[in-house]
């Protein structure tokens, strides 16, 4: 039982260290890059699965605690840090971002205007919409969009 605790333990703090690398690159290289107003925090707690957490966190635990080969475990321990860390290269974090938080090709019906583009950032207010044809960020109140998918 203690080694289960000890294995469950460790899997949600070599978890939480890469969730916050990866969460720290798309923060750096999307969300400051496109000026979208929005905390570290707020962005780490809205986009955390739950159950992808928990399961990082069971198999990493599990790896590190029950497997035998301790050279194999730290090969994958830093293996997995190693990939964390990518998300801070300004290229990769950006890729990872768009793929997490963009939807392309939207269309919005804000009063009696109608804004085609992307959808840089879906917040818990606010939506930071790039339109084309203006090729300018907007940013809108969710309370003043007509359409119900994007609420």
């Amino acid at each position: 039982m203690i080694r289960f605790l000890q294995a469950l333990l460790t899997g949600v703090f070599f978890t939480f260290i890469y969730d916050f690398f990866i969460f720290l690159g798309i923060f750096q290289n999307y969300i400051k890059k496109y000026e979208i107003d929005l905390y570290y925090n707020i962005l780490f707690a809205d986009h955390q699965s739950l159950f992808l957490y928990a399961l990082s966190s069971l198999i990493i635990g599990a790896l590190s605690i029950y497997l035998d080969n301790i050279k194999a475990s730290a090969i994958i321990i830093s293996s997995l840090f190693i990939l964390s860390l990518l998300p801070l290269i300004p290229a990769v974090g950006e890729s990872v971002a768009k793929m997490m938080l963009m939807q392309e090709n939207a269309t919005l019906h804000v009063g009696k205007y109608v804004y085609g583009g992307d959808i840089y950032y879906n917040g818990r207010k606010e939506i930071y919409f790039f339109d084309k044809e203006l090729n300018k960020m907007l940013k809108f109140k969710k309370e003043d969009i007509k359409d119900e998918t994007y609420k």
